[in-house]
């Protein structure tokens, strides 16, 4: 009887708690915006039919591994039986089935390079061949290409403009995990390339916690300044949530070279995560991020406990909280959530204009 008593005295505190600082959605919901494009979305693989992704042996031993491989709803049976191309299969009848997103970007992932512009398997954790992800994504109408290429490797301007005839939309870097330093001048001849080709560079921004080692440095905002110097688009992943460098945190760095850079701008994925709780807020509310974010979903990531409408009591009621988790498509329920919380239609609908898709392929 006692131990009730003091459950039912904690919900109540709870409840008046709850009562007390209910804020509802950050900014005021908008109308829900059609034909979404989610440019965010991860694949990976184990080599089976002939993929040639790999994921190291440490990726494959930690407790992430199967995290993983659940939210992208298969096992390494599944994997080794039907091969890698499973997971882009799944993607693909996600988006199909989805309401609200109609298109999404399929990102590949290149390793970490040797002195000699070589891949180095020691030192890359997973990997995602711009082979695979080109020939994948060219069998679905809902799936777009989204290539990515160590720009020191000794092919890489060759590697760019084979991905620009496989209709790339967009080069995808995460600096910390590929050892990639974006300020590197080395670098510039691919960023020109890049220019004229008129890819957008979209890397992650911030820490970066999805691996088991990472150089975070690396992903600092500030050292996107040589592409965009270049003439580059750029698009900073997760708006340079978590970290800092130089006693500033990441996403102050990032807002301060949006007022010098009219082409960079940022995207939401991630942001509705647990360990990211406030960071949606500061980005909708931060004047010098308006007109300049566009929609990512970090799939297969809203497919796991870190994503849920009940990590929000203090911007959702109860109701919207059930019936967003409710909705069976994890790409129409992080959309619902993303809008029940305050993000403005725009965001979504400015997304193909920003990475340059114009229509069907």
């Amino acid at each position: 009887m006692r131990a009730l008593i003091f459950i039912l005295a904690g919900l109540a505190v709870v409840l008046v708690v709850r009562l007390v600082l209910f804020r509802g959605p950050i900014l005021a919901p908008e109308p829900v915006p059609s034909a979404i494009l989610d440019m965010h979305c991860h694949v990976a693989g184990i080599g089976a039919g002939s993929s040639g992704c790999f994921v190291s042996e440490v990726m494959q031993d930690s407790y992430k591994f199967d995290i993983y491989l659940d939210s992208f709803s298969v096992s390494r049976e599944d994997l080794e039986t039907h091969g890698d191309q499973l997971v882009v299969e799944r993607l693909a009848q996600q988006i199909a089935e989805s309401e609200l997103v109609s298109r999404a970007v399929v990102l590949a992932m290149d390793g970490a390079v040797t002195a000699m512009g070589e891949l180095d398997p020691a030192r890359t954790q997973v990997y995602i061949p711009n082979e695979f992800v080109a020939s994948q994504v060219d069998r679905y109408e809902e799936l777009l290409f989204g290539a990515s290429i160590h720009p020191l490797r000794s092919d890489a301007l060759e590697r760019l403009d084979r991905v620009h005839q496989q209709g790339a939309v967009l080069i995808k870097w995460i600096p910390s995990i590929q050892f990639i330093d974006p300020s590197d001048p080395r670098i510039i001849p691919f960023y020109d390339r890049m220019k004229e080709l008129g890819l957008p560079l979209l890397s992650h921004t911030g820490n970066e916690k999805s691996f088991l080692g990472a150089e975070d440095q690396l992903a600092d905002p500030q050292r996107l300044r040589l592409p965009l110097e270049r003439g580059v688009r750029v698009i900073a992943a997760h708006a340079g949530t978590q970290g800092e460098n130089e006693e500033e945190d990441n996403f102050e760095r990032l807002a301060r070279l949006m007022e010098e850079f009219p082409e960079l701008y940022t995207e939401e994925s991630s942001l509705t995560q647990i360990n990211k709780l406030g960071h949606l807020d500061r980005a909708l509310q931060d004047p010098r991020l308006k007109g300049r974010m566009i929609h990512g979903s970090d799939y297969p990531l809203i497919n796991t406990l870190l994503v849920s409408p009940y990590y929000f009591p203090l911007h959702l009621t109860s109701s919207q909280m059930r019936e967003i988790a409710a909705i069976d498509n994890p790409f129409d329920r992080a959309v619902r959530l993303k809008l029940a919380l305050g993000m403005p239609a725009s965001v979504f609908e400015r997304t193909a204009e920003v990475i340059g898709f114009e229509g069907p392929r």
